[in-house]
């Protein structure tokens, strides 16, 4: 099985996990489920992978984080070399909870970036002085995506609702046009 790919190379799923011992484990480290791995150059814990990969662009070596279920890894960073300075360093514990803060943070930052790019707001006085929020919501979809126009007064009252196009561009000036307009949907 594959979990993703690195410049064009496969990340496979990490091979059966090596045996632990009680060294290696603390009690809150122990695997209790099937999906745990623990291996030198690979850790999971169900929901993310490391793997730690050759990288290709020098002579060192890299991790991926992947979150179970995409295609991609989430982070892919430099990773440490080992004593002999040709293997690399071993994962473990502290370092994987590390990579999982990390990768978490990435994935994170790029829903925030994502969920403002889709959803922004503006803030209008109608001629008759009533302050209002005017927000698009734009919903992707592979077969089309589609864009709402809602308005609502000061206290949070949805006043009114359209739908727009996607590609709608929302500005103090387009939105006091829209009020204006009796809140018509846009075209």
């Amino acid at each position: 099985m594959v979990i993703g790919n690195w410049g064009g190379q496969a990340l496979p799923l990490c091979s059966a996990p090596f045996p632990a011992t009680q060294a290696f484990f603390s009690m809150t480290d122990a695997p209790d489920t099937p999906d745990t791995i623990q291996e030198p150059r690979c850790w999971s814990d169900g929901r993310w992978t490391a793997q730690v990969i050759n990288n290709e662009d020098d002579d060192g070596w890299a991790v991926s984080m992947t979150l179970k279920g995409e295609a991609e890894p989430a982070l892919v960073g430099p990773w440490t070399m080992g004593r002999d300075k040709k293997n690399p360093k071993p994962l473990d514990v502290s370092a994987f909870h590390t990579l999982v803060k990390t990768a978490s943070e990435v994935v994170r930052r790029h829903e925030q970036q994502l969920h403002a790019q889709l959803n922004k707001s503006v803030h209008i006085t109608t001629a008759d002085g009533q302050r209002l929020r005017v927000a698009l919501a734009i919903v992707p979809d592979e077969e089309g995506a589609t864009a709402t126009l809602s308005a609502q007064d000061e206290l949070g009252e949805e006043v009114a609702r359209a739908s727009a196009p996607p590609t709608f561009k929302l500005t103090p000036a387009s939105a006091a046009a829209w009020a204006e307009d009796g809140f018509q949907r846009v075209r």
